[in-house]
């Protein structure tokens, strides 16, 4: 299995990139994974801005040879994992430039004319470990599970990604945030992932 991580926020020395690092090392010790990719968005100075004009435009963007490197990056990617932070109940938006941009039509999906598009990105899976400030039940209660809405039917099964597993871990500025123990929650979790 190959994996390519993406990873969005902009402080190394956050928990954020502790969930990182405990999905780099349970990864190395998994011997179903065979190679693994790291994308830094910030580190990378990914640009997530759109720009559609006479020369660019959005129909054309799944050549656009700017992203070429990213769109090879997602096809050999047999497993996708998305770490980021949420804010304001929803990714960063650097993240969802580069999806934006990514998830693109004729390279993610294609138009049938029909109600749904055919998904490009079949067979492959996603993993998406966030955390939050506000508490665990958050997004589920006050805003009526948004997040993974988003992420799941409205991105990731629109491309044809059925199989899309979540790590949302709220409550991580509290001193009784119980991190280590979701740290290593993770860490287990990829050390074994098939």
């Amino acid at each position: 299995m190959k994996t390519l991580i993406i990873y969005t926020h902009p402080n190394h020395n956050s928990l954020v990139y502790s969930f990182l690092e405990k999905v780099i090392e349970g990864s190395k010790e998994n011997p179903n994974i065979k190679e693994i990719q790291i994308l830094d968005l910030y580190e990378e100075s990914f640009n997530p801005l759109l720009v559609f004009n006479k020369e660019k435009r959005r129909r054309d963007m799944y050549r656009d040879p700017n992203l070429e490197k990213y769109r090879e990056q997602i096809m050999w990617a047999d497993k996708i994992v998305f770490i980021y932070p949420i804010w304001w109940g929803r990714p960063p938006a650097m993240l969802m430039g580069y999806i934006d941009q990514m998830f693109a039509s004729n390279f993610a999906y294609k138009d049938k004319g029909g109600l749904l598009p055919e998904g490009l990105l079949k067979g492959k899976s996603v993993v998406c470990v966030s955390t939050m400030k506000g508490p665990a039940n958050y997004p589920l209660l006050y805003l009526n599970n948004a997040h993974k809405i988003l992420m799941k039917r409205a991105l990731f099964s629109y491309v044809g990604i059925k199989k899309v597993k979540f790590f949302e871990f709220g409550n991580m500025e509290s001193p009784k945030g119980k991190q280590t123990e979701k740290l290593n929650k993770v860490y287990r979790y990829f050390q074994s992932v098939k």
